[in-house]
């Protein structure tokens, strides 16, 4: 008997969290590295800067069972002035890209966790491919701008969309939709809710 290829495992659930372990740290700043420099050739050897020594890293972590076992997204946040908050690095691994819930659980964690410590206005600079996810997600384009020699969008962030969520550390799941249960494109995800709990809403992808 002939077998064709195995396809890879793709996980169908993820943790949304502030990375707290070592290998959440190591992994997030791996893949930027494999995105920003190796991907897109925005940097030449390492994405790192200043703001890494005082921004926050999210992470998106992929399971097997019940383990957590790789970092398939990332993006981190930081507060620039009182109650101004900026996030950037948002990066997603090329063979989760198709999933649709990882980003967009991402920026949920990045501005409901801000919102939460006293943020009025998130901001973000965002590639112009990227700029119809975040539109979906209510945020609105400021100004148009080259950054790093690619085009962005400044865009804000519409808090009333995104409910203050005070347990970023423990972060809430996010589940890959069945398609052969339904057969609409978008994806669902358990996203914080007021009081910290999960609560099962659509993914815009």
């Amino acid at each position: 008997m002939i077998f064709g290829p195995f396809k890879p495992f793709i996980s169908s659930e993820f943790q949304i969290k502030y990375a707290t372990e070592a290998w959440e740290l190591s992994g997030a700043a791996a893949l930027r590295r494999a995105v920003f420099c190796d991907e897109q050739g925005l940097f030449q050897r390492d994405d790192r800067d200043e703001l890494d020594e005082v921004a926050t890293t999210i992470v998106a972590l992929s399971s097997f069972t019940i383990v957590a076992e790789r970092v398939v997204g990332t993006v981190r946040i930081h507060e620039q002035a009182p109650g101004l908050w900026r996030g950037s690095r948002l990066a997603v691994a090329p063979d989760y890209r198709r999933v649709g819930a990882i980003g967009a659980s991402l920026i949920r964690l990045a501005v409901s966790s801000a919102h939460a410590l006293g943020c009025r206005c998130f901001l973000a600079h965002v590639q112009s491919q990227n700029a119809l996810l975040f539109q979906r997600l209510r945020w609105r384009t400021l100004e148009e701008i080259e950054l790093h020699g690619r085009p962005h969008h400044l865009m804000e962030a519409d808090l009333a969309f995104y409910p203050p969520f005070g347990a970023p550390e423990t972060g809430f799941l996010a589940l890959r939709h069945n398609p052969s249960n339904d057969r609409r494109s978008s994806e669902q995800a358990h996203s914080p809710s007021k009081d910290g709990r999960s609560s099962e809403r659509p993914r815009a992808a």
